[in-house]
């Protein structure tokens, strides 16, 4: 498996011309949003008699509209054309609207403003099913993780500087707008050279004949969504992190003025630190994953993400309540540096960037689990569909946000303690309907809390159909191990014994282990065994087998028995054979008087994971796969 760090891949023109096409795109919206709001606001433009803060959320209403009536047009884009025509056409779309866009900011016209704030949502549907689909065809499948967290963090910093740059920007008197037009303009037609370096990226479904009825197209995608339960619960756990960010992200205004004291400068601080805090999480994901799609991280995500948001609620709370004087007087507002001399800030400032970071690492792992579970035929309608379940979430978000405000009262406080209560409950409903990612948490936590892995050949592994992985069989977490090891999910035969462990046996009931008893022991449940055997390999699952049937007592392996040959004389089904080293004389595994879990050894240990080739059926025996595993372990126990 490949070692390279993911900031590699910002050298490789496969991806580096793809990406900082993205990061100018994302930048491009913010600064010609911002820019248009704050001219708005500050300007005294106003549209048909309309308050400036109606218009303002009607601002984010406008941008958002385009992902829910022409997401469903994008996915068919993308899957039936070359990737690289879409983006470029996209980016040409983009130089147009900020040509019209420098219009309306020239004069003053808030009516161009808000057609072309609506024509670069447009320009953001359209590209976002391209940007998620063409990654895994750009990429390897283990710089699947580390592309997506490069994506996030830079989406999420192109967010900032885009913000910071169009309110900075536009401030300037007396030329403010006409230096935004000028700046938009600019890094839209540095876009579309960039775009012109993408690599070329052909069609996954150039066959497929486009539906331009958006609602047909858009229930279309969502039931293909849906057709994979793996696929659709990350759509919706995706979903939920907006539902979360846009009711936390709106906060941060009136949370700097009325709850801390501070003017823009310090709502700016709080913007700036939380996406710096989702790039970092997202970047961590390839290093806390070790290059492969790692699902375990969501949880400790949405752990984060309500720990953190609980903690910043008793945070603010804890704050002295400011004085009339300040609430009823903005001049007398503090800036970001008079903020950051108060130490009971720092509180607030770390709260907001751990819950960010968590984000980062809840949402790239559900990315590139879309990505790599999705069929690639369809892979970027289902995106779109999942663009589309965003923007949903993100409605009801601030609906909900508003009858809170308005039934019961609530202020940003009471909103914080709601989203972080409310991200538990769902977290924990997601995990029980789905035991796949608090599953791959435990074993992730387990593996990091208990070794260092390293892991070899698992490329000889088929990503899909029927399969058997066999293996040595030295502790109780061998299950654990491998389960980390192999990208795809499996199912383990497993002593009848070893699944009643105290602590591991709902684990292993996670897992859908198959118990098995040895003939003389109960010959009804070894039966039993071997039907769930033949039953899952028929389904085209992978089915994982200990052949010498007990734990070593002494390290060395046990001769392996003939059930694996029966096994695969009854379904027909290949063999790779894997190798354990190194787990021998840790806590899991037993000692010289045959027991575990005595003594705290071997923790932190260097442990080795390693898949041989692929052994056909007609040529496996169980004394060639013993000598296949015993020759990958070699004199490493």
């Amino acid at each position: 498996m490949s070692e390279q760090s993911q900031f590699g891949l910002l050298s490789e023109r496969r991806f580096a011309p793809f990406f900082w096409t993205q990061f100018l795109g994302a930048m491009n919206d913010n600064v010609f949003k911002n820019g248009m709001i704050i001219f708005m606001t500050f300007g005294g433009l106003t549209m048909a008699g309309m308050k400036t803060d109606l218009l303002v959320n009607a601002a984010g209403a406008v941008f958002i509209l385009p992902f829910v009536l022409f997401s469903a047009f994008a996915g068919q884009l993308a899957d039936k054309y070359e990737k690289t025509r879409v983006i470029r056409g996209v980016k040409i779309m983009e130089i147009a609207v900020m040509a019209l866009a420098a219009v309306g900011f020239v004069a003053a016209n808030l009516a161009i403003l808000f057609a072309c704030l609506f024509l670069m949502g447009l320009h953001s549907t359209l590209f976002g099913p391209v940007k998620y689909g063409i990654l895994p065809q750009a990429l390897k499948q283990e710089e699947l993780i580390g592309g997506n967290g490069l994506v996030e963090s830079g989406t999420f910093v192109a967010i900032l500087l885009g913000t910071i740059v169009g309110g900075v920007v536009v401030a300037i008197v007396p030329s403010g707008p006409m230096y935004v037009a000028i700046a938009t303009l600019v890094l839209a037609v540095i876009g579309y050279v960039i775009s012109r370096k993408v690599p070329e990226a052909l069609p996954t479904d150039p066959s497929l004949k486009l539906n331009w009825n958006p609602f047909t197209e858009t229930a279309r995608n969502i039931k293909l969504g849906m057709s994979n339960i793996v696929v659709w619960r990350s759509m919706l756990g995706i979903s939920w992190l907006w539902f979360y960010g846009a009711m936390l992200l709106n906060q941060f205004a009136p949370m700097a003025k009325d709850v801390l004291g501070g003017n823009a400068q310090v709502a700016t601080l709080l913007l700036a630190v939380f996406a710096i805090g989702v790039a970092v999480g997202s970047l961590l994901c390839e290093r806390l994953s070790g290059h492969k799609v790692e699902i375990g991280l969501v949880p400790l995500g949405s752990i984060g993400m309500t720990v953190f948001a609980l903690d910043l609620y008793f945070a603010l709370k804890a704050l002295p309540p400011l004085p009339a004087t300040i609430t009823s007087d903005i001049a007398t507002h503090m800036g970001a540096m008079a903020f950051l001399k108060d130490s009971a800030h720092w509180r607030v400032l770390f709260d907001l960037f751990m819950l960010s970071v968590s984000g980062g690492l809840f949402s790239v792992p559900l990315y590139a689990l879309i990505q790599e579970r999705a069929e690639p035929t369809h892979r970027s309608r289902i995106i779109a569909a999942n663009n589309i379940v965003n923007a949903i979430f993100m409605v009801v978000s601030a609906l909900l946000a508003m009858a809170l405000i308005k039934l019961f009262d609530f202020g940003v406080k009471e909103l914080i303690l709601t989203i972080a209560i409310l991200n538990g409950i769902v977290a924990l409903y997601i995990y029980v309907l789905t035991p796949e990612f608090l599953l791959r948490f435990v074993c992730w936590m387990i593996m990091s809390l208990s070794y260092k892995l390293s892991i070899k050949g698992m490329h000889n592994i088929p990503d899909k159909g029927p399969v058997i992985i066999v293996a040595n069989h030295v502790s109780y977490v061998d299950a654990l191990i491998i389960s980390a090891a192999v990208r795809r999910p499996l199912q383990f035969v497993m002593d009848h014994n070893i699944f009643k462990t105290p602590g591991l046996g709902w684990v292993f009931r996670q897992m859908k282990a198959i118990p098995i008893a040895g003939s003389k022991e109960d010959p009804a449940k070894m039966e039993a065994a071997f039907a769930r055997v033949r039953q899952a390999l028929a389904e085209g699952e992978a089915v994982a087998v200990f052949p010498e049937g007990k734990l070593t007592s002494t390290g060395e392996m046990n001769p392996f028995r003939p059930g694996i040959e029966r096994i695969v004389s009854e379904t027909g089904a290949p063999v790779v054979p894997i190798a354990l080293r190194g787990l021998w004389g840790s806590f899991f595994s037993r000692a010289k008087d045959g027991k575990a879990f005595r003594t705290f050894r071997g923790f932190f240990n260097r442990i080795e994971v390693e898949a041989g080739e692929l052994v056909t059926a007609s040529d496996v025996t169980a004394k060639r796969l013993e000598e296949a595993v015993l020759g990958m372990r070699g004199n490493g126990r």
